[in-house]
């Protein structure tokens, strides 16, 4: 913490070292935060440059209270939420095509693969709050109380929310995974 509050007042006074060092420092957690909420590499990538080039020009200016991580996984989990809707419409398009492209590879390739289609889809399937609560511990590996601060609600509504979503998660895949 006290490392993002120096580098918070870097910022603030204009420091290019202290901008390369916040992305260095947050960029994985926030590609990592953006994919598992998209399940889409090129546009997490999209979300994640368009927050940073954000951050970057707000830096002079910044008033985060907090810590910097929580700062930009909120910021990533806004713009997820704001492009959400349109990507996934766009890849039920592209999925009701049958536009996959993929070159028919070993069996186990091709049973990974069918297990991770199962799975993305039964994540997008949860609600908003329980696939965002899912995505922030597992995916970029928020504590409940960081993800309770991030949703603006209660630890133990956070930690009903992850239950049900990954009861939920089991419910779905359970029915569709043959014995």
């Amino acid at each position: 913490m006290l490392k993002d509050q120096w580098l918070k007042w870097k910022l603030r006074r204009g420091s290019q070292e202290a901008l390369a060092r916040v992305y260095e420092k947050y960029v994985d957690a926030m590609l990592t935060l953006a994919l598992g909420l998209l399940n889409h590499r090129a546009a997490a990538e999209d979300v994640v440059q368009d927050v940073f080039l954000s951050f970057a020009r707000s830096a002079k200016d910044l008033r985060a209270q907090g810590s910097l991580r929580s700062y930009l996984m909120t910021s990533v989990l806004n713009r997820v939420r704001d492009s959400r809707r349109q990507r996934l419409r766009q890849a039920r398009r592209d999925a009701g095509l049958g536009c996959g492209g993929e070159t028919p590879g070993p069996e186990e390739a091709a049973i990974q693969v069918e297990q991770a289609v199962r799975l993305n889809h039964a994540v997008a399937e949860l609600p908003d709050e329980q696939r965002e609560v899912v995505l922030l511990r597992l995916k970029a590996n928020l504590k409940f109380r960081e993800i309770a601060r991030l949703q603006q609600t209660s630890i133990s509504t956070v930690l009903g929310r992850y239950r049900y979503g990954l009861d939920r998660l089991r419910s779905r895949l359970n029915g569709e995974v043959e014995p």
